[in-house]
C-alpha cells in the first residue's frame, strides 16, 4: 500500500509552507537582532508585528527554556528552529507507512498544537499583538494533526483487515 495521493499532496503543501514560514521567521529574528531598525514584511502596524513577537522572550524556547538554562544557551533556540525541525520530521516520516511513524506523527502533532495554543494565548493576552506568520503556523499545525490522525486511522484499519 502507498501513501494516498491526497495525503501526500496535503502533507507536502503543509510542510513546505510551514518550513517556509519557519525559515522566514528565523530570518526576521536574526535580521532584527543585528539591526533594531529592520522592518519585516509582516510588520503591518503597531499591534500587527511579527518581529516584535519573534524577538520577545516567548520567541525562544517558548519563553520557558530560559528558566532551566542560560538565556544564551544553545538549548534556548528560536521557536522557528523548532518549527524547521518539526516540519522536516513531518515531511520525512510522512513517507513511512509504519505504525510507529504514524504514532510519532500524531504525538508530535499534539505537542505542536499544544504549543500553538500556548503561544496563541501569549500572543493575544500577554503581548496584545497579531502575528500573521504565527497564526498561519498554528493553522498548519492543526491541519497536520488532522492529516496525521487520518493516517493513523487508515493504518490501524489496514492492520485489522490483514491481521
Amino acid at each position: 500500500m502507498a501513501v494516498p495521493t491526497w495525503e501526500r499532496k496535503t502533507r507536502l503543501f503543509l510542510c513546505v509552507f510551514g518550513l517556509s514560514l519557519s525559515v522566514y521567521a528565523l530570518h526576521v529574528e536574526l535580521s532584527r537582532e543585528s539591526d533594531p531598525d529592520y522592518r519585516a514584511m509582516c510588520d503591518l502596524g503597531a499591534s500587527v508585528s511579527c518581529s516584535k513577537v519573534f524577538t520577545s522572550r516567548w520567541g525562544r524556547g517558548f519563553g520557558l527554556v530560559q528558566f532551566f538554562v542560560d538565556k544564551d544557551s544553545p538549548l534556548n533556540q528560536p521557536n522557528s528552529v523548532l518549527g524547521i525541525i518539526f516540519y522536516t520530521l513531518q515531511m520525512g516520516l510522512g513517507l513511512s507507512l509504519s505504525k510507529k511513524a504514524a504514532a510519532f506523527l500524531v504525538f508530535s502533532s499534539w505537542v505542536s498544537v499544544a504549543g500553538s495554543l500556548y503561544l496563541a494565548s501569549i500572543l493575544a493576552f500577554v503581548l496584545g499583538d497579531f502575528c500573521v506568520v504565527c497564526v498561519s503556523t498554528y493553522i498548519i499545525n492543526f491541519a497536520l494533526l488532522f492529516t496525521n490522525l487520518k493516517r493513523r486511522g487508515a493504518i490501524e484499519g489496514m492492520k485489522e483487515k490483514t491481521g
